[in-house]
């Protein structure tokens, strides 16, 4: 189990290895799915960009040849050749820019499939050890920008390089000296990008760091606002979050310092060399070199150091990307530890037989929370799980359902190893109720179709009736499509559990669980969530926990679970006849009645 420290909004995430370009080749995968646009968008940029180089020729052209002959005709028809070559050069780059957002928002829906079907395979572990708004912020902030980065970034990359070859041959055919004096200045470039690169890559570390830990306290917020004006911490939380935005303003501010080192020095070296072309040109050539040329090779070098600026914003946002892309695979890559066993097969319909054979389980590797538990339950027994807070007892029902890997023994249903069959077939065979039931925004209806997807609409109003749904849902014009809020707002805590236990009637479980279902519930509701327990409880298998005595007295079996293991089994009257640690549960309850 991860570090508990990691679940806070001010902790920096560290990464669990360091950048690799094996990343790089990863998402290369993302890019060959596209790579027929991609092409056709590099072929559109590349032929606009070559018919852009042919205008400072034509310009040549009529200042050392037309001009002086003064050859109207010709001076039209080039005129008209520059102008088409423009017209065409910008509907290509027109055709690029559709085809490249096509290939971006492609990637970015494929990225995030690809990571919201892998989070849905993560262990509970994985989200109780983390803020859920630093694993939003990679779904959708960080994906945009690796998305970007791997459409646009990569063509124009490639085409930029293309772009300097082309420029750099035209520039050798025009004049070889003068082509090198324009290129005299990469060395110095080259020297300043890379001295500065490892700092720029710990400073965008540092701003995903920050923004990570901004979201995940506005998500907090959000979903604490009601405690938040409750306890009057409005003042205080605006503090914190106060903070937190002056460090991610910080780390921003750092970034963009080390960043536009580049782009001034990029700009300072293309004008000092714009300026000593010139200077080279009248002095050391002129008048062997016409005025043609100058100006040609003036504008070429104007040409030649757009690539070289645009290929040094490309670096940077290459290098402040590669901060989410790490943060992006490295939740691709979070171990899927509940998995089917490659042979894993289908587990049939079952009875409902369960045995614990010996069962070691803790959360962390030094400690235990359940040592060589073993015990069986017969096909329709309903079996009350008691005991101390942290006894373990929602752990027997979460290792039942295979929510954990057990370190140590076997859980076998109707003699079938439950790690050795599909967790669909398992789950989709069990029922499981909550103390604190989600309600997910939409309709009625629709929270009720969770529990089956292909219930029809006279045995969703069936499973309704059972726990009284039907009674509120009446109410409202809408019925069955009454809109609910995210998490339930327009419901009472009594309606919300009333709707999960509907949920749960529907999927017409073979094993029920039930770990406190009855909390935090008037005693109306109370009265409707037994009568729905009462139906579910007929002809099942069920685990109850419940730390209301009271309302598993009927039980056929109660275990007091303590210290690693059962301390006590057996009817309600059987315990309360020995006077062990039961006995003093009960009447503890009964004399704080």
């Amino acid at each position: 189990m991860a570090a508990p420290q990691r679940n806070k909004y001010d902790i920096d995430e560290t990464l669990e290895s360091p950048f690799s370009f094996k990343h790089l080749k990863r998402s290369f995968v993302y890019i060959r799915k596209h790579l027929k646009k991609m092409v056709t968008a590099f072929i559109a940029s590349a032929v606009a960009s070559v018919l852009a180089l042919c205008v400072p020729q034509i310009v040549q052209h009529v200042l050392d040849v037309t001009v002086p002959a003064q050859d109207y005709r010709e001076l039209g028809l080039l005129s008209f050749a520059s102008l088409a070559v423009i017209l065409i050069s910008i509907l290509l780059g027109k055709l690029r820019a559709r085809l490249l957002t096509e290939v971006g928002q492609d990637i970015i829906y494929e990225i995030r499939s690809d990571l919201f079907t892998h989070m849905q395979k993560l262990p509970f572990t994985y989200y109780d050890n983390r803020p859920h708004g630093k694993i939003l912020v990679r779904v959708v902030q960080y994906v945009n920008s690796v998305a970007n980065m791997l459409s646009n970034g990569v063509i124009d990359f490639i085409l930029e390089i293309v772009n300097l070859i082309f420029i750099v041959v035209f520039m050798m055919i025009t004049n070889v000296k003068l082509a090198l004096v324009v290129m005299a200045g990469l060395p110095i470039l080259f020297i300043v990008m890379f001295s500065i690169k490892p700092a720029q890559r710990r400073a965008w570390q540092r701003v995903s760091n920050k923004n990570s830990n901004l979201n995940a306290y506005a998500a907090e917020s959000v979903n604490g606002m009601r405690i938040t004006q409750i306890f009057t911490r409005e003042k205080k939380n605006a503090e914190i979050f106060d903070k937190l935005a002056r460090s991610s303003r910080s780390a921003h501010f750092r970034a963009g310092l080390i960043s536009n080192t580049i782009q001034p020095a990029v700009d300072n070296i293309s004008q000092i060399i714009f300026s000593f072309l010139y200077l080279v040109g009248v002095l050391w050539t002129f008048p062997a070199v016409s005025v043609g040329v100058i100006f040609a090779m003036g504008n070429y070098s104007w040409r030649f150091w757009q690539p070289i600026n645009r290929l040094s914003q490309i670096y940077n946002e290459f290098l402040n990307t590669i901060a989410y892309l790490e943060r992006v695979f490295e939740l691709m890559d979070e171990p899927v530890v509940i998995d089917d066993a490659p042979d894993a097969y289908e587990l049939p319909e079952i009875r409902g037989e369960v045995v614990f054979d010996n069962v070691t389980f803790g959360y962390t590797a030094d400690t235990n929370v359940l040592d060589n538990l073993s015990f069986t339950v017969t096909p329709g027994m309903s079996v009350a799980l008691v005991g101390p807070t942290g006894a373990g007892k929602t752990t027997i029902v979460n290792l039942l359902s295979r929510f954990y890997n057990l370190k140590g023994g076997q859980i076998r249903i109707d003699g079938h190893d439950i790690s050795r069959v599909t967790l669909e077939s398992l789950r989709s065979q069990m029922g499981i109720m909550l103390q604190d039931s989600f309600i997910f925004s939409g309709t009625i209806a629709e929270n009720i179709r969770y529990g089956s997807l292909t219930a029809t609409q006279e045995e969703l109003e069936a499973a309704a009736a059972v726990v009284h749904v039907d009674e509120f849902v009446e109410k409202s014009p809408e019925r069955y499509e009454t809109g609910i809020k995210e998490r339930g707002g327009r419901l009472s805590q009594g309606q919300k559990q009333l709707l999960a236990f509907a949920r749960t009637i529907i999927s017409d479980p073979k094993i029920l669980i039930l770990d406190e279902a009855t909390s935090s519930i008037d005693t109306k509701t109370e009265v409707y969530v037994q009568e729905g327990i009462n139906h579910l409880l007929s002809n099942r298998t069920s685990f109850i926990i419940a730390h209301r005595l009271s309302t598993i007295r009927e039980c056929d079996r109660i275990m007091y679970i303590d210290n690693g293991g059962i301390t006590e089994y057996g009817t309600h009257d059987e315990l309360m006849a020995k006077k062990g640690d039961y006995y003093r549960m009960y009447t503890a309850q009964l004399i704080d009645l």
